[in-house]
């Protein structure tokens, strides 16, 4: 199954390994090692200078267990959760950073930050092979933006940094737990009209943006009740990116997918946590400062 998410869809990503490590046909009663029916034929003669192969040296080759994911090199979910772990704890030490050492009014180093991190993300999403030392450079420039941004959030707003990340945590989980239980199918529909919607948000916060920085019109997107519907659009948004995430995740494992394809998905999985997070902080913002 193709994801629509950029970084899952690029032609190469998740690459099947077609070849197979071993064979397993059924045994038969009688026979001391199963059937064989290659045992003394011309397929189980010796090559020249070599000792014959028995029949038990046969039995083992062709009824040995295929080769497990350590031996293969393939992707599991303990990589993608190791990797996912590595790109979220290099965000939260950047994060820290920004936020001890930047001025919470000065958002010019999280604005550069955040421009290069876009940079960069697209040549991550975009590049046929992995490169785990430019996601982690993603992640750095991400969780500092996000660091010096969140800083600036929780000194308006004591205590909003950890209702959003408490919000996040619980998105996730339960779009985990609706996908593992199968209340969330990833169909080609449910991908048309997800990304149909995601396309249409887009385009009408850049709108937003535009129109409030040209023209110096408000649209009232980001505030009021109207602001409160946008947010919880763009979380249901995120939450969809995830779906999309966990489908093409436990697609690549089936589909023995290389190991270092684990650090795309990390890459995916952080995008779509970023997402959330800042819908997030934004939707909070907005509910306490109507109170």
């Amino acid at each position: 199954m193709r994801s629509s998410n950029p970084v899952f869809s690029r032609e190469g990503s998740f690459t099947r390994d077609s070849g197979y490590a071993g064979f397993g046909p059924n045994q038969q009663a009688g026979a001391p090692y199963g059937h064989n029916p290659y045992a003394g034929t011309q397929y189980a003669q010796p090559a020249p200078g070599q000792a014959p192969m028995t029949d038990e040296q046969l039995y083992q080759m062709y009824n040995g267990p295929s080769a497990g994911p350590a031996a293969t090199g393939r992707m599991t979910l303990d990589d993608v959760v190791a990797r996912t772990a590595m790109t979220l704890l290099t965000m939260v030490v950047a994060g820290a950073v920004a936020w001890f050492a930047l001025p919470f009014e000065n958002f010019g180093f999280a604005i550069a930050a955040s421009l290069i991190a876009m940079v960069v993300g697209l040549v991550v999403s975009f590049k046929r092979s992995v490169s785990p030392p430019l996601i982690l450079t993603y992640a750095a420039l991400q969780g500092f933006a996000l660091g010096a941004v969140s800083h600036a959030f929780n000194t308006m707003l004591n205590g909003i940094v950890v209702q959003a990340v408490l919000g996040t945590a619980a998105v996730f989980a339960a779009i985990l737990f609706a996908y593992k239980s199968g209340r969330i199918r990833v169909t080609p529909r449910y991908q048309r009209i997800g990304i149909s919607i995601a396309i249409g948000f887009v385009l009408l916060m850049l709108v937003n943006v535009v129109a409030s920085a040209v023209f110096g019109a408000d649209m009232g997107l980001r505030s009021g009740p109207l602001g409160i519907v946008v947010g919880l659009v763009g979380i249901c948004l995120g939450a969809f990116f995830l779906s999309l995430d966990f489908a093409e995740i436990e697609t690549a494992i089936a589909q023995g997918a290389p190991q270092r394809e684990s650090w795309r998905a990390a890459f995916g999985l952080t995008l779509s946590l970023v997402w959330i997070y800042v819908e997030m902080l934004r939707l909070i913002a907005i509910l306490r400062g109507d109170d």
